[in-house]
């Protein structure tokens, strides 16, 4: 084993420096770092500076959408449509339809960082829900959708580019009520593509169009088509040569009741004019049963007609017997 050194042959130890007061972190700004040494003592550019250090708003707004188990299939196309519409959306698996689905979607949304929520479900293989929450303070909405067709389904000649962002136009009825307009912002929250958005293209060329008739909202995606040839290229504003081709989907929505709070809460509105599709079936059988019921009256009638006036015995009826 070697031998131990001894004391004096250690090494000097360091002298401690004097502490020595952390340079100031420079601000941050939209194009970079900049510090504030740098500038001069031009008043211009220090005032300059202090804007550039003001908070200024960027839409973050991301979007989860999922669907409920034992989804049919023409309803899983349409979700699918929408998922191709929304580039900032985020796809999860699939959720059980019970009363603690708010709480797993709540926790949902938390987890892949978004801020709103499409839950597609579907009740019996035949009726779709869609809910559309802000989480997790709300409001939340529920509506009937009904009238659907995919685009695999439409095969419309109208084409656009995936991920360009689009625009929102509504109809004059959604600032006629207040719960219109609370719908129209929410819509106009979940639809609009923020503007830096890491998948979004930085242009529009198509529309997507929310009209309310007969107390329903309904949806349609149209194509902005421009002539690009150099000898038909339209002069900057010129709206009236544009055309519009439908792209797809379609379906239209029932607002049944608004929420509170998220996927639940005090009921802000409930839609009087709503029937549920169950009570609408209901109402198919009892007609079908009210057929069988007349078809019975008849025969009784019959019956009870030929008692009361019966027929007189005919002479040549043994005729031919013989």
């Amino acid at each position: 084993m070697g031998k131990k050194r001894k004391h004096s042959e250690t090494a000097a130890v360091a002298v401690p420096k004097k502490d020595e007061a952390a340079p100031e972190r420079p601000a941050r700004t939209l194009l970079g770092w900049k510090d504030k040494s740098e500038v001069n003592g031009d008043d211009s550019q220090v005032k300059d500076v202090e804007l550039d250090d003001s908070p200024i708003f960027r839409n973050k707004e991301k979007v989860l959408v999922t669907c409920s188990r034992r989804i049919n299939f023409r309803y899983r196309h349409l979700m699918l449509n929408v998922v191709s519409l929304l580039p900032h959306c985020k796809k999860d698996n699939k959720v059980e339809s019970k009363e603690s689905k708010g709480a797993t979607l709540n926790e949902l949304v938390e987890l892949k960082n978004c801020s709103s929520c499409l839950f597609f479900e579907c009740r019996k293989g035949k009726d779709l829900y869609l809910w559309m929450a802000k989480c997790p303070n709300g409001p939340s909405v529920k509506f009937l959708v009904s009238a659907v067709h995919t685009m695999e389904e439409l095969k419309l000649t109208g084409n656009h580019l995936k991920g360009s962002r689009p625009i929102l136009t509504f109809s004059t009825n959604f600032e006629k009520d207040a719960h219109w307009r609370l719908l129209k912002e929410m819509l106009l929250q979940i639809f609009e593509t923020p503007k830096d958005h890491r998948k979004a293209k930085p242009f529009h060329d198509h529309v997507f169009v929310f009209s309310i008739a007969d107390d329903h909202i309904w949806f349609r995606n149209y194509q902005i088509d421009v002539p690009h040839n150099e000898t038909d290229k339209l002069p900057r504003g010129g709206l009236e040569q544009m055309n519009l081709v439908e792209v797809g989907p379609r379906f239209c929505l029932n607002p049944i009741k608004i929420f509170g709070g998220s996927f639940g809460g005090p009921t802000l509105y409930a839609n009087p004019f709503y029937v549920s599709p169950n009570q609408v079936r209901a109402l198919e059988k009892r007609k079908k049963s009210g057929k069988y019921a007349k078809k019975i009256k008849a025969k009784t009638r019959r019956k009870m007609h030929e008692m009361s006036n019966p027929l007189e015995p005919d002479e040549f009826a043994d005729m031919w017997k013989e």
